[in-house]
């Protein structure tokens, strides 16, 4: 049972780096070339997850802007937070 819980674990801090490449890589308006094969690949990974939250969380607006805040991405960042809690010694 220990072989499964350690691998979890690492699972789940492995994803809490792709949640915050993917805050990181939403600031970045135009990645460069070489990069966008990574981004892609933690979009992949995360708009799936985040996309139900999505429909039922709405984004904040900021300013007159139009620009929302996605809370759904730090819904995910407390979820993952909280499952390594219950998971992780």
């Amino acid at each position: 049972m220990t072989g499964i819980r350690e691998v979890l674990c690492l699972m789940l801090g492995i994803y809490w780096v792709v949640l915050l490449a993917h805050v990181i890589f939403s600031w970045v308006p135009r990645p460069p070339e070489p990069l966008l094969p990574f981004v892609r690949g933690v979009r992949r990974l995360v708009d799936p997850v985040a996309a139900p939250l999505r429909r039922v969380i709405p984004g904040v607006p900021l300013g007159g802007s139009g620009v929302r805040l996605d809370l759904s991405i730090l819904v995910l960042f407390f979820g993952v937070m909280i499952l390594q809690g219950i998971v992780c010694p």
